[in-house]
This record gives C-alpha cells, structure tokens and sequence, in this order.
C-alpha cells in the first residue's frame, strides 16, 4: 500500500442495533447507512479504506432461530454463522456504500470479503473458553449439550446457563493478499467481519473452521498493521475514551500515547471489559507493531476527528 493514504476501519456489529425496538434486518440496514455516510465522506476526501465490523448481535440471532428450529432442521456451526452475517452485514455495508458513491457522483466499488482468519488451535484461551454465545438454557439441557456434544457451559448470573467458547488471537488473515490488491486497486473493501472466520490449519496446511470467536478489533488491527495503513480508526457509541469510565471523576480525554495508554490499561480502572478494554488493547497493539496513528470516536464525528477537533487520538 506505498503511496497511500489508507484507514482500516472497525465498526461493532452493536452499532447496528439502535435498540431493543429496532432489530429488524431493514432497521439494521438503516443503522449502517449513516456509518457508510461519513465513512463515505472520507473516501471522497481521498482515503482508501477497508472496513472490518463486529456480528455479536446477528450471531446470537442466527444460533436463535438454528436452536428454535432443531427440531426440524440441522443447527448451523458457529463458523458458519460468522461466513452468513459477514456476508448479510457486508451487503449491508456495501449497497449503502454503492448508493453513496452514485449520489456523489464518485466512480468508487465496494466489495465483501468472506474472510478467514488462522487461529492457533494451542491457544491458550482455549483453556479457558469465556466468550458466551446464544441463548440460555437450563442446566439439564446445558448438562446434555455438555455431554453430547462437548459444549463448555456455565451458569450465568442466575439467568440461566449459556455455552462459552474461546477467543483466541488472530494469526493471519488468509485473504489478507486478495485485499491488498483490492485496495490497490481502489476498491473499497468489507473484510475480517466478526473477527473472521475462526480457522485452524492442519499439518498439510489443510484448513478447517472452529468454534471460537475472534475480537473484531484485534483482527482489523492485525490487518492495519500488516497492510502498514496510516491510520486505524475504531468507531464506538462515545466520541471520546474517558478515564475512569462511570465513576464521578470520569475525563474525557484528546490524546493518548502509546505509553499512556499501556499505563492506564495496566491500571485495570479505566476502560470498561468487553467494551473499550479490547479497543484499547487493539489500539496498542498497532502502535507497538509500527502504527503511526490511530483514533476512537463515534461515527457522526469521523470527520471532524480526522481534523483533530474531537475524538481520542493515539500516537
């Protein structure tokens, strides 16, 4: 990617959830308009950008409807839900893109790639599986999942019991090179949507899916790292990162360094767990692997942070 300006870009799968009453495939496909509008705003001002997204909410759906249907059809992997809503949200994502470059009169592609992302199958999270997936069941039923099918379980604040799986850490993004000449090319790109499609390899190199999850943030850092992007760029629900999040003294904050945020993460009392610890963790990652720059904001302000006038920025 010499000679230009490229921004790898994390949207969560939460973003398109606006809330409990707008779940809906269209109301989820109206959510990702306004996000490819500014998204668009930048492609116009000269950036290439591939976009990585989250899936947590459209999974839970998908192994919804596969456990409501069992009875009649056979339940979908969890692999496989992660191919059907990158590609579900990925169309989303793109056609609004499509439509925006039309009403701009901007001469742009956007395409969907069904990613695979390599795992080690050693990793050490798979010893200790944490990521809860699905729906609760009752313990009888949780015991015969357990049993019959090797799920790990555990009961989950007195709502009921839920499978847990692993979430191990990227590798290497298997399409990692068709991207590249995508977006050498000039094509916006969709990719490592929910993380990617957790794969392991064999002894022959031979992939095969698993069922794990992988941080979507730690997959699209892996991928602005490897593609040396100028910027990575996370949006989230807040347009800035807060010091002691929730708390009296919270702070609003402009700009982090890498050391700073290596300090405040070490802390333990700042960023929320399963919320801005894992983007933060990301953030880190690329800056300690050759990032020069990478910002946090909420999508109605990706431009002006891109200006410096709002947002957190790392350096």
């Amino acid at each position: 990617m010499k000679n230009k300006k490229l921004a790898i870009i994390a949207i969560g799968g939460n973003s398109l959830i606006i809330d409990k009453s707008h779940m809906s495939v269209s109301d989820q496909y109206a959510a990702a308009h306004e996000t490819c509008v500014h998204i668009a705003d930048m492609i116009e001002n000269g950036w290439d950008v591939a976009i990585g997204h989250g899936n947590g909410p459209q999974v839970g759906f998908i192994l919804r409807r596969s456990e409501l249907s069992s009875h009649e059809l056979h339940e979908v992997p969890l692999d496989a839900c992660v191919a059907d809503t990158q590609a579900a949200i990925g169309y989303a994502v793109q056609q609004n893109l499509y439509n925006e470059f039309i009403r701009r009169d901007l001469k742009k592609e956007a395409v969907t790639v069904v990613t695979q992302v390599e795992i080690d199958k050693n990793d050490p999270a798979f010893l200790n599986p944490a990521k809860p997936i699905g729906s609760f069941m009752s313990k009888e039923e949780a015991e015969t999942r357990k049993i019959n099918e090797g799920w790990n379980v555990v009961e989950d604040a007195g709502r009921g019991w839920r499978r847990v799986v692993a979430s191990p850490k990227p590798k290497r993004i298997i399409e990692e090179r068709a991207v590249e000449n995508l977006l050498n090319a000039g094509i916006v790109v969709i990719t490592v949507g929910g993380g990617g499609i957790p794969v392991i390899a064999d002894e022959n190199g031979d992939l095969q899916g698993v069922a794990a999850v992988i941080d979507k943030d730690n997959a699209t850092s892996l991928l602005a790292t490897n593609l040396h992007a100028d910027l990575f760029l996370i949006t989230t629900a807040v347009e800035k990162v807060s010091l002691n999040f929730g708390k009296p003294e919270e702070k609003q904050v402009d700009q982090m360094t890498l050391a700073e945020a290596k300090k405040y993460l070490a802390e333990g009392i700042h960023f929320a767990k399963g919320s801005m610890e894992p983007k933060i963790k990301a953030v880190i990652e690329f800056l300690e692997n050759g990032g020069k720059e990478a910002i946090i904001t909420n999508p109605p302000n990706i431009e002006r942070a891109l200006k410096g006038e709002t947002g957190t920025r790392f350096f």
